[in-house]
């Protein structure tokens, strides 16, 4: 089964894979508006590389995957600013634990099965290391492979994994920094989830306050 009719572009994978992210970690603010979903592509937490997109360049990777039917908008009787939420576990046959680590190297670029299962921790709690690699090994059993393992490097003891989405991985890429431990990540995440809660809550205040102000103009 194919599943893309097009590779997907830098930007298209981390407006994706940003919008898995927060359906999975902040779902009280989940679907994203345009705003959010630009905040959540230029995190310096969970990322890399890091990047500064604008709306504009996110607007177009909306298109492209809404093309692709990876993205939809939506539209909900209690706001009236416009919203955007993926369908990729729809249209590519995604269980949870597959989505999640889809998410992790569209994210984060390739990674150790250590690191996916440490770094995902937030999207799917793997109970091991096993079980991450199983579902790493499905992804590229797949007919159209999802996931590819990578050629380990001169002096690296594990093999690296990266996404499909792009096409085939063709360049090298430098280590990927140390994974946090559990007790450390557990706090960043918090505190960014905590920050990306924060910037929703006042976009969404913000949008209410324009329209309220329109009433009178």
């Amino acid at each position: 089964m194919k599943y893309l009719d097009h590779l997907l572009s830098d930007a298209d994978v981390r407006v994706l894979g940003a919008l898995i992210e927060k359906e999975i970690t902040t779902p009280d603010y989940y679907p994203l508006t345009l705003n959010a979903l630009t905040n959540a592509c230029n995190q310096v937490l969970n990322r890399s590389p890091v990047v500064q997109y604008d709306e504009a360049t996110v607007t177009g990777a909306l298109e492209n995957l809404r093309k692709q039917n990876l993205v939809q908008q939506v539209k909900r009787s209690d706001s009236r600013v416009t919203k955007y939420g993926h369908v990729a576990a729809e249209t590519m046959s995604l269980d949870a634990r597959e989505l999640a680590v889809m998410c992790v190297l569209m994210l984060r670029g390739p990674q150790t099965v250590g690191e996916i299962r440490t770094r995902g921790t937030r999207l799917f709690d793997f109970p091991s290391l096993e079980e991450a690699e199983a579902t790493l090994d499905g992804l590229i059993a797949r007919t159209s492979p999802l996931v590819a393992r990578l050629p380990r490097r001169v002096g690296q003891k594990e093999v690296r994994y990266a996404h499909l989405m792009s096409g085939d991985v063709t360049f090298d890429t430098p280590d990927a920094a140390p994974a946090r431990t559990h007790t450390d990540a557990e706090r960043l995440d918090a505190l960014e989830e905590g920050m990306e809660a924060l910037r929703t809550d006042m976009e969404e205040l913000r949008a209410r306050l324009d329209q309220f102000r329109k009433q009178f103009e």
